[in-house]
């Protein structure tokens, strides 16, 4: 596994109406790894991947993919540098099928213009075929390939999760941002949501994941950054995460201990 620093934050902040959200904060996501980003309600995580995926601009700070700047809340040029991300709440297309779904996160690998799409020329058509075969091999990877044709909001609420990390895998991402893909899910539910973040991160894929669950992110993250009122608390291995005092008495209960 390659330890060189795919994404990284150098003095990294974020205001809303003169309240600090996020503050100076340095981390990096080796690639090829699993990066978990944990802390309570309130603590910065989700106006962190927002800076990451350019909806958000920082106020401060910079964000640097392989070294060199991100678009500053740019989101289709940061997709185009090959960054996805899911959401909290899961939002199906209205009747979209679930490979209508998954063909969404197609787009950015699609060269056809809207006169082609309008005209519907023989190129068109084929590059459309080859994107529906991509999201049909994304929805095989995760284990979704019979429900492909099924409305993807008449899914069970765990398949839906599924589906929308399916969605951003089809980009084809260098770096993956899942924001609590677990949330709502029963304990085999998220059994079977490490096993698939595990095989994405194994065929090359960096992931950052931001989840409540203790167990679920311990369990699954190579490293783990602990954000405490915007600031970083700690940043270790998930075994040296379970021991850290502060750690321990803010997040973890004494019982972890």
């Amino acid at each position: 596994m390659t330890t060189s620093a795919l994404l990284e934050a150098r003095g990294l902040g974020r205001d809303f109406g003169g309240v600090a959200a996020v503050r100076g904060l340095d981390f990096h996501v080796a690639a090829g790894t699993i990066k978990a980003l944990i802390g309570p309600n309130g603590a910065g995580k989700t106006t962190l991947l927002s800076m990451i995926a350019g909806a958000l601009p920082p106020s401060r700070g910079r964000l640097l993919l392989d070294g060199r700047l991100l678009p500053v809340g740019r989101p289709h040029a940061v997709a185009a540098l090959g960054i996805a991300r899911t959401f909290q709440l899961v939002r199906p297309f209205g009747e979209m099928s679930v490979l209508e779904t998954v063909m969404v996160g197609c787009h950015r690998c699609g060269r056809s213009g809207w006169l082609a799409a309008a005209l519907r020329s023989g190129a068109q058509r084929r590059e459309e075929d080859a994107l529906r075969e991509r999201a049909l091999a994304v929805l095989a990877r995760m284990g979704l390939a019979a429900r492909a044709a099924d409305v993807a909001c008449a899914l069970p609420y765990g398949e839906q999760r599924l589906v929308e990390v399916a969605r951003a895998l089809a980009a084809g991402p260098r770096l993956l941002l899942l924001d609590e893909p677990g949330a709502g899910l029963d304990a085999t539910e998220h059994a079977r949501l490490a096993t698939m973040v595990r095989a994405i991160r194994d065929e090359g894929t960096t992931i950052l994941l931001v989840d409540h669950h203790m167990d679920f992110v311990l369990d699954l993250a190579d490293e783990v950054l602990v954000l405490n009122y915007g600031e970083k608390l700690a940043e270790d291995t998930p075994g040296a995460i379970r021991r850290h005092p502060a750690v321990v008495a803010a997040y973890l209960g004494e019982e972890a201990a």
